[in-house]
């Protein structure tokens, strides 16, 4: 009922084009319904005209930001309170909580990815290890030249200490191996444990990747014969990759961070289950504690947007500010929220927030861990 257009009873709202039945599900209306109350739609018999669509578009715009406004002073203004207020039923007056979130994770990631600028780390890539190690092998010293002697001298005993010789000659027949029969080798390695196979298929499916012109995994298929199984599949996925991290560390950056708004909301629904048992007490149900997630990661989003505009335009490092500023804003909104003492209130404050952090992490990881697979 929140996206009802704004009636102001002129133009095609007036009385006299309303109808007795609505157009949109055929229910029965009466002249004094200005919505259809089945499905919302406005209760109008008045073909649209152009001056309709603008009277309606700057309608709604303007309550929006009417909501938007009330939002924004009540959120930063009154820890705890919006949320009080929207799951008591106060809702027309403010914007859908999980659209708002959503919209500032959008924006302050897209103003990351805008501006950082990652496509400069490209230049840092290593394109192909086996190049580096060529120019060990083949690294020719003046005799005349003292730095050159001393710099052969040290690459020399850094050789010795790892084994450089036998790692690279290991290296070259193992990969002779891989390569005269992949096939062969594959069927090899489906014979052990599934730790070793895997770790075994990622060495398989890196040579390959390196040494032939592979673009996925059906050129595999069809040049070697090999099995379609997801665990084929997946240790190719993660071998190309990790390769494709090498060579393209920035364009890897900025497509985990663009994945990062949707990653909130899958983070958000888990952690609220810890908010949940820690108050489980409270009258309130699971839904009310989201809502209160949803609007305390709002804060945290809108304060690391002025943060970032900040640092910036400025040049400065204002995060450390901001992230003080939202702790202090946590605990005062669960404290007002939840109505518990200060000692109660702090001790849960420490315990989610270690919650939050160890589920961020591991967040973290199945995120880098999709975008390789996916990269």
């Amino acid at each position: 009922m929140n996206d009802k257009p704004i009636i102001s009873g002129k133009g095609r709202y007036h009385l006299k084009y309303r109808g007795t039945e609505c157009l949109n599900c055929g229910h029965p209306l009466d002249l004094s319904d200005r919505y259809c109350p089945n499905c919302s739609q406005a209760n109008s018999t008045k073909k649209i005209s152009l001056k309709d669509y603008v009277d309606e578009f700057f309608g709604t715009l303007i309550a929006y930001d009417a909501r938007l406004f009330r939002t924004l002073s009540t959120l930063l203004i009154r820890p705890g309170k919006i949320t009080r207020n929207y799951i008591d039923g106060k809702r027309i007056s403010f914007t859908n909580p999980f659209r708002f979130l959503l919209s500032l994770a959008i924006i302050y990631f897209l103003m990351i990815n805008f501006t950082g600028n990652f496509s400069k780390l490209d230049k840092y890539a290593v394109q192909d290890f086996s190049a580096v190690e060529d120019v060990i092998s083949e690294l020719t010293i003046d005799p005349a030249n003292e730095e050159e002697v001393v710099l052969s001298q040290k690459i020399d005993s850094l050789k010795k200490a790892v084994n450089y010789d036998t790692y690279k000659e290991r290296k070259r027949k193992r990969d002779s191996l891989l390569l005269l029969d992949p096939g062969a080798h594959l069927k090899k390695i489906d014979q052990g444990l599934l730790g070793d196979r895997f770790s075994a298929k990622h060495v398989l499916f890196t040579t390959l990747l390196k040494h032939d012109t592979i673009y996925d995994y059906q050129d595999i298929e069809q040049k070697y014969g090999f099995a379609e199984t997801f665990e084929n599949k997946m240790a190719f996925n993660i071998a190309n990759g990790f390769l494709k991290l090498q060579k393209s560390p920035g364009s890897f950056l900025s497509t985990l961070i663009s994945k990062l708004p949707f990653v909130v909301f899958f983070f958000l629904p888990v952690f609220t289950l810890f908010i949940w048992l820690v108050y489980i007490r409270k009258k309130y149900s699971y839904t009310d504690h989201l809502i209160f997630s949803f609007h305390n990661t709002a804060l945290l989003f809108i304060l690391l947007i002025i943060s970032y505009l900040i640092d910036s335009v400025f040049k400065t490092n204002s995060n450390w500010i901001f992230l003080m500023i939202f702790s202090t804003y946590l605990f005062a909104a669960m404290r007002n929220f939840y109505g518990q003492s200060i000692f109660k209130t702090i001790v849960k404050y420490l315990f989610l927030n270690t919650i939050f952090f160890i589920l961020a992490i591991f967040s973290t990881v199945i995120l880098f861990t999709g975008n390789i697979i996916t990269f």
